[in-house]
């Protein structure tokens, strides 16, 4: 007699809030099904550009991955997103402008339509079984730039800075869908946020000559559309105790 086991698990995650729906699928034909990825997506260029990304397993067996999207409401006609995997230079180049700091899984998806919901389904695949990840989004709700870039701090009078950034360079729409900017910046054991700034420079004003300020800035789209991006990196800088 076989001794085989094939055992079924599935959990449905409702996301109250959001548009996000979550379905988690793990079916084990023999010994341990692959973990369930875990998938984020997000538009880090509205609407051009959509991409999930998951982490690949630090200690598994060998095991592929099948990515398919489709419009909610019409499943029949499912597509294959373009995969790229973690050791890949494009992997590494977007990796790069999310600061990522673990090897991703990408998903590519092309082309969506505005306003619409859509459906996209992870399965990892092996030997002992496969694991699934549905999701349901619109790409609306998934907006986030990457992280703005060229952060510059510069004394700008007696007291004040000079804080300066330019806007995402994947961000490609800036006319049509304009970006707003939020600025967080902290000294000592405090900290404060501005914004929304719809310029990408801002004068601050009064601050303590000879303290050191830490600056960040984050990226979002004009309309409020999905969450703001990462902070930029941080820039810091102490205020002159004389004019420059």
């Amino acid at each position: 007699m076989s001794s085989s086991v094939r055992v079924t698990v599935t959990l449905l995650m409702c996301v109250l809030g959001s548009q996000g729906l979550d379905l988690l699928r793990a079916t084990a034909t023999s010994g341990n099904a692959p973990s369930t990825p875990t998938v984020h997506c997000w538009c880090s260029n509205y609407p051009n550009v959509t991409l999930c990304t998951w982490p690949k397993p630090s200690h598994s067996p060998p095991m592929h991955y099948i990515a398919t999207y489709s419009e909610r409401h019409r499943e029949e006609s499912t597509q294959h997103c373009h995969l790229i995997p973690p050791d890949s230079s494009s992997s590494a180049s977007i990796s790069a402008s999310s600061f990522a700091s673990e090897q991703l899984w990408h998903c590519h998806l092309p082309n969506l339509k505005l306003l619409t919901d859509y459906i996209i389904n992870i399965t990892a695949v092996h030997s002992g079984g496969s694991s699934s990840h549905l999701m349901s989004f619109m790409m609306e709700d998934i907006v986030k730039p990457d992280p703005p870039v060229d952060v510059r701090v510069s004394p700008h009078n007696i007291r004040n800075l000079l804080v300066q950034w330019s806007p995402p360079p994947s961000w490609s729409n800036l006319d049509i869908f304009p970006l707003k900017y939020h600025i967080h910046y902290q000294w000592e054991n405090r900290s404060t946020d501005l914004g929304p700034i719809e310029d990408t420079k801002i004068e601050l004003k009064g601050l303590t000559p000879g303290r050191t300020y830490l600056f960040q800035v984050c990226a979002k789209e004009l309309l409020g559309l999905g969450e703001c991006s990462d902070w930029s990196l941080p820039v810091n800088i102490t205020v002159p105790r004389t004019k420059p």
